[in-house]
């Protein structure tokens, strides 16, 4: 495996794990699917559609997340929004993320 292939894969590996954090957040205004798919690929969360329609039934099913079909248009779409107990699990999460950013940059650097 090349170095920029490693790197590709751990940097793939870290992204994964502020995926929730970032649809809970960003979901605090009602989103469907394909919409907060683009939503985070636009703000550098390099996430396929694989990956987030079963996280977004996780976090339903957690009660994370709460949804609501909309059948206005021609094709339904499926609506998810952040609950109250989302909200409160991002805010640990934001919380527990920012202490270990603190901690990585409070690390000795190498040369």
């Amino acid at each position: 495996m090349s170095e920029n292939e490693a790197l590709e894969t751990h940097v793939q590996e870290l992204r994964r794990g502020t995926v929730v954090l970032a649809c809970l957040r960003l979901l605090r205004e009602p989103g469907y699917g394909y919409g907060l798919l683009e939503e985070l690929q636009g703000r550098g969360f390099d996430t396929d559609a694989n990956t987030l329609y079963p996280l977004l039934r996780r976090l339903e099913k957690q009660g994370h997340l709460t949804s609501e079909w909309n059948t206005d248009e021609a094709r339904p779409r499926k609506f998810y929004r952040t609950s109250a107990a989302g909200d409160r699990l991002a805010a640990a999460l934001s919380t527990e993320f920012t202490e270990i950013v603190r901690a990585i940059h409070d690390l000795p650097q190498g040369s």
